[in-house]
């Protein structure tokens, strides 16, 4: 092989770059340098190429060998920059060499240095000397703030990178008063810090120390999107730091904090931890008003995430701001919470997806490089950054040392204008470190001996950039003392250190809970519908557009809905549903349904959404009649949501906290499926109004009941709620009939009550004829969380009363029809918490001579409701009745998977009621 062979542009060592150059001619020939662009031009038609390519030239000479290395050398730094970039404030170890970056790898040599050569795309002058080259190359790649974003497979987007990074060679220009305010941003950060180790000892806070960096950022941020538009942040973040953030960001006072809690006898406000709590406050800017919002935690560090997009989204509907410019989402993450746990993919999978979008997010790692006790990247990650997991989006990352406040500031505006420009994510990696342990008590020294040694001879990033700005006669070292004079005063006296601004623009788009406080579940609601308004809802649900081909199945469905609406036929679940959201849209109320398959139902039974079978979705090919009930109405959404329950259930809690006068509906493909959402259902939904008083009117459809499917499409999970209720914090159903389902989603929303409801939904019984409802149960009644023997049963000769909930009520009601049993009364209760105590009674009361109560459910006996519901029974049973349980024994698993040991279940447990 000679040497042009071993060393030429077309080498095949060199066939990434030259695919990558081609790529980018194709798509734009002024995209690529002038050379390239000629040697591209010069090539014959694919049809008539031979293996022998053009000379290369540049400048219309051959081309230098050297020339190819130096762009291969520009591009090496684009990728590979930032393992030489000087990020570590503690510097425990020498910055690794990277063959890459070093000329000689291509072959240049010192004699190059002072050739002129073309620099390609790079932002500089269409020629330079390999010197200059190499300056712009380690000041824009290898300094304190460097960026990874070469995996983007967008060429604007990564044109526009390279244009901000290197047009500034990833250096910030601040004059001497925006250097002060980083100086004031950090004093605070660092002085609450020191103030708060002294005023509280012992007391866990979660310290910011050693990232006080993140303050000003926080501050450049506020500036910043107030400055591009917006008008609303919400901020999420876990423990570390949150206290220094309410304070010295929303101006949360030190006494509200500190100071002692408003206990509530009755259990109903439990309250959480100071470093959980949330704040809202509305701020002024140089660039005008800005409503702040730190939302609620949990110790669960990034299931905020999720729930910060979702309540986000809610606000920009609200405002009818499509594209995210007018709320922007904030979100602080720990390193190993960022890289160790499962919700931060899924949120970042569903971010730019249609039904959870809201126009990117700013995220900002505070990667103390340590997580809890481990600091071995061999066993924190399998990845080399901390941020690889952002990259699965094609997220661009911004790399910045803790220890140079401006360089984090510039990240922030890069940041902030990449989100302008292409609406998407983008993550700020804060290498710093942490002063104290995971808390005060801890000591860390214990495993991480060597770094808190550095730590410990580490100044702070305040006394090193109050050096440099006396360096600069920015600030004198007596004025620097001043400002924490200043500071240590307004906290002495416990003076708010950010002022609270009116604002009465932002009051127009402020959620309104105050009406749905202190509403007892029992507060009545007319849900019923007059007959003509159900039937002319139901014929603009059931409309499609002329030349719109429906599946023959789809149809049929379609046509036996009319049909429904006309008194031929009892309406089905799919029907009740459909209605239940029309009349809602017609009352005002706003609908978000979202799910696996909710577009269509899992079991074939909603068909919200309608497809033409001669187009696709995207070209006229979609059609959602409830969108189209009345003009100007309110806005209907279904969403097939990505295959996710923990973020998404998680993204429609922030969402419902937000929006109390809209119905959210998140639904389960089976009811076992929450599972993967166990967080959520409990360190929010269920305990979020008793630790934070939030309320939230959140539904869960949970298909639910023993049909032969085997252990995971059975169940629920209902012993799981039931486990939870308590101080009326949530509401768990179970109807039985089309017309219960119609009256109980009205009901959510046309009550002034706001309580997360959990439905039990059927699977079998959604097109079952037993429980479908005739027109007549819409015009009239209500949801009955107690629903009666059949009035023809003779109530004095019950022996037996039968409570029962759920599709097990159909079998026993086959089973004693079978057998001709008039002395057992079968009463279904619908509502199984808040407990119906009244109504329970009522219905119990009517057969005076039964002695016996028996509570029958499919559930094995240690799952169901059987242990959450006896001591209620108890309480409404009479004086001479015994209680007892029918149903399958206990279990470890929610079913029988074979279908011979099901139904020999099944039929012991109708024996065992109707005995």
């Amino acid at each position: 092989m000679d040497q042009w062979q071993s060393h030429s542009a077309l080498f095949s060592g060199n066939a990434p770059l030259l695919e990558a150059l081609f790529g980018a001619y194709q798509a734009d020939p002024g995209s690529v340098p002038p050379h390239w662009r000629a040697w591209f031009d010069a090539l014959p038609p694919a049809s008539d190429r031979s293996l022998t390519p053009p000379p290369l030239t540049v400048s219309g000479t051959p081309c230098d060998v050297r020339q190819v290395s130096v762009l291969q050398l520009i591009n090496a730094h684009r990728f590979l920059g930032v393992r030489h970039a000087d990020l570590d404030p503690l510097k425990r170890f020498p910055r690794p060499e990277v063959p890459e970056l070093d000329p000689a790898h291509y072959g240049l040599t010192a004699d190059d240095n002072g050739r002129l050569f073309d620099t390609g795309s790079l932002v500089a002058p269409a020629q330079a000397t390999l010197n200059d080259i190499l300056y712009i190359l380690r000041r824009t790649y290898c300094g304190t703030l460097t960026a990874e974003y070469m995996y983007i497979s967008d060429n604007a987007h990564k044109r526009w990178m390279q244009a901000r990074l290197e047009g500034c060679l990833s250096t910030p220009q601040f004059d001497a008063p925006q250097k002060k305010r980083i100086l004031e941003g950090l004093t605070a950060a660092e002085t609450l810090e020191k103030f708060l180790h002294t005023r509280y000892v012992g007391q866990k806070r979660f310290s910011l120390e050693g990232a006080e960096t993140l303050i000003p950022m926080l501050h450049g941020v506020i500036e910043g999107a107030a400055q591009r538009g917006a008008q609303e942040i919400v901020l999420g973040m876990a423990h570390r730091g949150r206290i220094n953030v309410l304070v010295n960001v929303l101006g949360k006072p030190l006494g509200q904090i500190f100071g002692p809690a408003q206990v509530h006898v009755d259990g109903a406000l439990t309250g959480d931890v100071k470093y959980h709590q949330g704040f809202s406050t509305d701020v002024a800017t140089r660039n005008g008003t800005i409503h702040l919002a730190l939302a609620f935690n949990p110790s669960h560090l990034e299931i905020v995430h999720p729930v910060v997009r979702g309540s986000v989204r809610a606000r920009q509907q609200r405002r009818g701001d499509h594209d995210g410019t007018e709320v922007v989402p904030v979100i602080l993450h720990g390193d190993a919470a960022f890289s160790g746990q499962g919700v931060v993919m899924e949120s970042l999978n569903m971010s730019q997806t249609r039904g959870f979008t809201n126009g990117g997010g700013i995220h900002i790692v505070i990667n103390n490089q340590i997580g809890f006790t481990t600091s071995d990247p061999r066993d924190t990650r399998s990845s080399l950054y901390c941020t690889d997991v952002a990259k699965m989006i094609e997220a661009p990352v911004l790399h910045v040392n803790a220890d140079d406040p401006e360089a984090a500031l510039l990240a922030v505006e890069i940041a902030l204008d990449y989100r302008r420009e292409f609406r998407r994510n983008i993550i700020i990696d804060l290498v710093c470190f942490r002063r104290h342990g995971h808390n005060e008590q801890d000591e860390p020294a214990v495993t991480q001996p060597l770094m808190y040694h550095k730590i410990a001879e580490h100044p702070g990033t305040r006394t090193l950039y109050a050096g440099k700005l006396a360096a600069q006669d920015v600030i004198s070292e007596t004025g620097s003392m001043d400002m924490i004079s200043a500071y240590r005063e307004q906290l002495e006296t416990d003076e708010r250190i950010v002022q609270p601004a009116v604002s009465l623009y932002k009051r127009a788009f402020a959620a309104n809970w105050k009406a749905y406080r202190d509403i007892d579940w029992k507060h009545p609601a007319e849900t019923f519908l007059p007959l003509t308004q159900l039937r002319e809802l139901a014929e603009k649900a059931c409309t499609v557009p002329e030349g719109f081909t429906l599946h023959p199945r789809v149809a049929k469905i379609l046509a036996d809905r009319r049909d429904m609406a006309a008194g031929k036929l009892p309406l089905d679940w799919g029907m009740a549903e459909i209605l239940a959201y029309a009349s809602l849209l017609r009352d005002g109320y706003p609908v978000r349904l979202s799910g696996q398959d909710s577009g269509r139902g899992t079991f074939f039974h909603r068909h919200a959404v309608l497809h033409d079978q001669q187009r696709e979705r995207w070209d006229a090919g979609e059609y959602v009649p409830l969108q189209h009930i009345y003009p100007n109405q309110p806005h209907f959404v279904v969403i097939d949501s990505l295959l996710s329950e923990l973020a998404v259930l998680a993204f429609e809690y922030g969402y419902a906290t937000a929006e109390p006068d809209e119905l959210v509906i998140w639904e389960a493909q089976f009811g076992d499926f929450a599972n993967g959402a166990q967080v959520v259902i409990d360190q929010f939904i269920a305990s979020g109004e008793a630790k934070w008083g939030r309320l939230c009117g959140l539904t869960l459809f949970l298909p639910h009941g023993q049909e032969g499917q085997g252990p995971e499409h059975s169940s629920a999970r209902l012993e799981r709620f039931m486990q939870l209720c308590a101080n009326d914090n949530i509401q768990v159903c179970q109807p039985t009939t089309a017309a219960q389902m119609f009256h109980l989603i009205r009901r959510q929303m046309l009550r002034p009550y706001r309580k997360p409801l959990i439905v039990m939904t059927p699977k079998s019984l959604l097109r079952a004829k037993p429980a479908s409802s005739p027109l007549e149960a819409f015009t009239a009644g209500e949801f009955n969380v107690v629903i009666g023997a059949d009035d023809a049963i003779d109530a004095a000769r019950v022996r037996r009363v039968v409570a029962c909930s759920g599709k097990v009520y159909f079998d026993l009601l086959n089973a004693s029809q079978e057998r001709g049993i008039t002395d057992i009364a079968l009463v279904r209760i619908e509502q199984l918490y808040p407990f119906p105590r009244d109504a329970f009674s009522a219905e119990r009361a009517r057969y005076p001579n039964a002695t016996e109560l028996v509570w029958a459910q499919e559930e094995p006996q240690n799952q169901g409701a059987w242990f959450s519901i006896q001591h209620h029974l108890r309480e409404c049973m009479a004086a001479t009745q015994t209680l007892n349980y029918a149903g399958r024994p206990f279990a470890a698993s929610p079913a029988a998977g074979y279908p011979e040991v099901y139904e020999a279940q099944r039929k012991a447990l109708i024996d065992e009621a109707l005995k």
